[in-house]
């Protein structure tokens, strides 16, 4: 008879020592994957003009630790011509091994069509900074059927009015008299434009940093629409100029001598990788489009734009621009034209006065009218 203890003893210790392995490696594997992250999510990456979308940003931390998520004021704006409308806390969710996660939902919304940069979110954690990623938000407008308006409001019946002069003639004079006081006025301005001025302005000459530059040809680039537009080849030739400028001049070497691969080479030693991989993904899909006639979708032009901006925003130098002081050499017939200018600035202002305040009365008089 065959003894079925002694052979299950070793089978029963080999599954034990199987389980606490596999319970060993997954808390080892708990402790290494948690770790403080802040994560930035948008609920829709499109939005019609006027309405809303949800920034969901949360934070991943240790239980006990202090977080301090941005605050925003009602219509602030988080980049030129992005609101926050709202901020709401949605509490603190336990996680494993003693880490929770904290999250805050920004409500926002836009009321221009355009392409907008959502700069990263910081969360300091236990007085340290944490930055999530930047987000992109497209906004664009509905078309309105401006052909058929009768579809939208029906015809008015017309108005049988009396007429009276005596209610009226007040406010023509009045209106005539403030035609004359315009025209003086234009006369007086011209006057003393023709007349250069007794004190001249001091002017402060500010030599605008690579970024600025770059920024400002990105923001042009997105005001002509280029973006969505059929000539794609324009479209990559002018960002790669840009950035290709920013380069030679934040960088110091000849970007726009050098082909793509050389300028992501030089860059290597300093750049961030993922920015680099970002940026050679960009030049690459330029040069496809450029010399080999590659077509690209909408949603990739806008993805290669928000590439550009957060490679420019990531490597750029916060250096207080050069300014120089311009001041002006007055002639002694200025000096003696000084009380005549101001005795113009006054009477110019005074018609500026009377205009607006007959223009306001005359406006009340014809709006009790024909009301």
């Amino acid at each position: 008879m065959i003894n079925t203890n002694t052979h299950r003893s070793p089978l029963k210790r080999m599954g034990r020592t199987a389980v606490l392995i596999l319970a060993f490696t997954h808390l080892l594997a708990t402790q290494l994957s948690a770790q403080t992250t802040v994560e930035a999510t948008i609920d829709s990456i499109e939005m019609v003009i006027g309405k809303q979308v949800h920034v969901t940003l949360k934070a991943t931390m240790k239980e006990g630790a202090k977080a301090e998520f941005p605050v925003f004021k009602p219509t602030e704006q988080i980049t030129p011509g992005v609101e926050v409308l709202s901020s709401t806390e949605q509490g603190v969710k336990g996680l494993e091994g003693g880490w929770v996660e904290r999250s805050v939902v920004y409500t926002l919304t836009s009321f221009d069509d355009t392409l907008y940069y959502l700069p990263p979110f910081v969360v300091n954690i236990d007085g340290k900074p944490y930055e999530s990623k930047s987000l992109a938000l497209k906004v664009f407008t509905v078309e309105v059927d401006t052909l058929h308006t009768e579809q939208f409001f029906g015809p008015k019946d017309v108005q049988d009015n009396p007429f009276l002069w005596s209610e009226w003639s007040p406010s023509f004079w009045l209106s005539v008299f403030m035609l004359l006081l315009i025209i003086a006025g234009c006369y007086l301005f011209i006057r003393l434009k023709e007349n250069k001025p007794i004190i001249a302005a001091i002017k402060i000459v500010k030599r605008l940093l690579p970024h600025q530059k770059a920024m400002r040809e990105i923001e042009q680039i997105k005001a002509d629409k280029m973006v969505t537009s059929e000539n794609q080849k324009e479209y990559y030739t002018k960002l790669t100029e840009t950035l290709r400028k920013y380069i030679e001049e934040r960088y110091g070497f000849n970007a726009m001598e050098m082909t793509s691969s050389e300028i992501i080479d030089r860059l290597m030693s300093d750049g961030d990788q993922q920015s680099l991989d970002e940026l050679r993904q960009l030049f690459t899909t330029a040069d496809l489009v450029k010399f080999a006639k590659y077509s690209t979708m909408i949603n990739e032009n806008d993805a290669n734009l928000v590439s550009a901006i957060d490679f420019i925003n990531k490597t750029k130098l916060e250096n207080m621009p050069v300014e120089e002081t311009v001041k002006p050499q007055l002639t002694e017939q200025e000096v003696r034209s000084k009380k005549t200018r101001t005795t113009l600035k006054w009477v110019i202002a005074a018609i500026t006065v009377a205009v607006a305040a007959i223009l306001c009365y005359v406006v009340y008089t014809v709006y009790q009218l024909i009301a």
